[in-house]
């Protein structure tokens, strides 16, 4: 059985007994997704239950009664844009029986059909890929491995373009080839750390028309060496540079940037997909009167450009802030228990989405913890964010 789920809502006030009324100016994203129940068991529909969920995580909910007693809360709410079978919302335990057998592959899918659709592109995205692993999502009795998530971050829309799960951290290197697939990252650069530095990744990149500045360390030790060797016996005066200070609270720090097109030295140049720079950081940190310097290296398929180099190598990092820190402080994603069958893939979509309409969402100034709050509280606030 198939039903049709709204994955976006742009004006509630356009959406009128469970249907939402369509025109080219509003594009409403509509897909369908296959309901994993068997049909003579299903009370409420499909998509009630995962615009529910998604509306709860928006307001701070974290377990399924949470998101239950959303749904009771907020019932008179719910029904400007939903029918709600016999005037009632789904329990917790209807709720949980779903995530738990819905196919991960279809909602992350639909995750990024419904992304693709809304997010503006633009001249030259940077794009950071990195991995986060889901800590409480271990089953001791079942011995299942805590769930490692590999997720895409667009720097210049602030929002996740894409994640999917992997076994355990090693697996990042053949899961990124597949993710990388099915992203729409044309003209974009796309930064990744020394996990993802492999032959297959960088083509995949380049196959995808995009560029590529990728981490190397340890794991590709001769071509780290040849790096090394280079910027250690070349003058950094002679290469394309570029410095950046910051200042505040007793601390000080100076990034260095220089890259160069001069590569011909490199053992295993023609190995790599379009390679023509590589690239060092050099990071100098005063504070409380202890000093510190930290240099890191790189491939890169840009042209000679220290300008971007820089702009995407710091921009990387703020996969980190920007969106693993803000799942684990905004969402306490670290603190979900959530483990039974498919449902902690399909929570982190959810709190995927729910991210990202909240980043979105520039009306008010406060962190997402604080968002999350004001949107449980104001029903228009929380219209505000599902605009997105």
């Amino acid at each position: 059985m198939r039903y049709c789920i709204v994955i976006r809502i742009c004006k509630l006030s356009n959406i009128k007994k469970g249907k939402v009324e369509m025109n080219e100016a509003k594009q409403e994203l509509l897909k369908t997704i296959a309901d994993p129940r068997q049909e003579s068991k299903i009370t409420h529909p499909l998509q009630n239950i995962i615009m529910i969920t998604i509306c709860a995580v928006i307001c701070g909910a974290d377990t399924w009664e949470d998101i239950a007693d959303f749904g009771r809360t907020k019932k008179g709410w719910l029904k400007k844009f939903l029918v709600l079978p016999d005037n009632k919302t789904p329990s917790a335990d209807t709720t949980a029986r779903l995530f738990h057998i819905l196919k991960v592959k279809e909602f992350e899918q639909y995750f990024l059909n419904w992304i693709n659709s809304i997010i503006p592109k633009c001249n030259r995205d940077y794009v950071a890929i990195d991995g986060k692993t889901l800590r409480r999502s271990f089953d001791k009795d079942s011995k299942k491995a805590a769930i490692h998530m590999v997720s895409v971050w667009s720097s210049h829309n602030s929002c996740v373009l894409g994640q999917v799960k992997t076994e355990e951290k090693s697996n990042e290197i053949t899961a990124i080839p597949e993710l990388l697939k099915v992203l729409e990252i044309e003209n974009a650069i796309v930064t990744i750390d020394a996990m993802g530095t492999q032959k297959k990744i960088a083509t995949t990149i380049i196959e995808n028309n995009a560029d590529y500045i990728l981490a190397i360390k340890g794991n590709q030790p001769k071509l780290e060496s040849e790096i090394i060797d280079y910027f250690e016996n070349t003058p950094l005066n002679s290469l394309n540079y570029h410095e950046e200070r910051d200042t505040g609270h007793g601390r000080i720090e100076v990034r260095k940037y220089y890259i160069s097109n001069d590569i011909d030295f490199l053992s295993s140049k023609n190995e790599w997909a379009k390679l023509s720079t590589i690239g060092m950081t050099e990071s100098l940190r005063h504070v409380g009167g202890t000093n510190s310097i930290q240099k890191k290296y790189y491939i890169a398929s840009i042209p000679p450009d220290v300008i971007a180099f820089a702009g995407a190598t710091r921009k990387h990092w703020g996969i980190e802030n920007s969106l693993h820190w803000c799942l684990d402080v905004g969402f306490r994603e670290d603190e979900c228990r959530i483990r039974k069958g498919f449902a902690a893939e399909n929570m982190a979509v959810v709190r995927h989405i729910a991210l990202n309409m909240l980043k979105n969402e520039k009306t008010s100034r406060r962190g997402i913890a604080g968002k999350r709050f004001n949107a449980a509280l104001n029903n228009n606030y929380l219209e505000k964010v599902l605009n997105f």
